[in-house]
């Protein structure tokens, strides 16, 4: 190769590093432009499922516990329709129902994942912005320098969304364990201050907006599918070449 070509082309060992990182960082951001689709979809039904609670509980007048049969279905606090949708089911034996217990888990769960994600993200495109700004020496990746910072500043936004999502879902957690989900502590306030469905709603408002978030998290990495593309070709060029 000419030395004026060598100037203006990154070394090999540099070449090599940018095509492994077009290569496995690409596959990983389609990972990751599809799995906060998923756990967006799950916020959207738990939201649906603390919202038809508290829609009943807003309009319900409580009832008295029946006697006999602990298995018995509270009438007066289980919503239309939900039990067969989302499994959870107030009982006169029991207190708050497991299904509803797996609910906040798994809201846990995806707070700690997004949190995860969120701080590996931010510190990776840290690396990454500096890595990025040390191409400007050669002339032959300058077209580029555009498509590649994109991608760093979608990616980077996406993990400030991500650690958003986690705030936003352990703040709806916080306002559940504002609840008593036993059948005797609902029908008490159902009788005074109804206070449970303002909780459940406000909830629930959260999980909508923390899987806005989520979605639009998935987009922006989805943004980078193309840019990769170009760039990995390029490289790919400039090695063969």
């Amino acid at each position: 190769m000419p030395e004026d070509e060598a100037q203006r082309t990154p070394p090999e060992p540099l070449l090599q590093a940018i095509s492994n990182l077009a290569q496995f960082h690409r596959e990983h951001e389609q990972f990751y432009s599809q799995a906060p689709l998923r756990q967006a979809g799950e916020l959207q039904a738990q939201s649906r499922a603390l919202k038809s609670l508290a829609g009943r509980w807003s309009v319900t007048d409580a009832g008295e516990r029946s006697a006999g049969n602990p298995f018995v279905g509270a009438e007066d606090l289980n919503a239309p329709g939900l039990v067969a949708e989302s499994g959870i089911l107030f009982m006169e034996g029991e207190d708050e129902p497991v299904e509803l217990q797996r609910l906040k888990r798994d809201v846990g769960a995806i707070a700690q994942d997004s949190e995860q994600a969120g701080i590996w993200l931010a510190q990776a495109m840290e690396q990454a912005w500096e890595a990025a700004g040390l191409l400007a020496a050669y002339p032959a990746l300058a077209d580029l320098l555009g498509e590649r910072h994109r991608i760093i500043a979608n990616d980077w936004q996406s993990a400030g969304l991500l650690a958003l999502v986690a705030r936003l879902l352990r703040r709806a957690l916080d306002l559940l364990g504002r609840v008593t989900f036993s059948p005797a502590a609902l029908r008490a306030d159902l009788g005074s201050e109804r206070n449970a469905p303002a909780y459940l709603f406000s909830a629930s408002e959260l999980l909508d907006r923390a899987a806005d978030l989520l979605a639009e998290s998935a987009m922006l990495v989805h943004d980078n599918e193309r840019r990769w593309r170009v760039f990995g070709a390029r490289v790919r060029q400039l090695r063969s070449g």
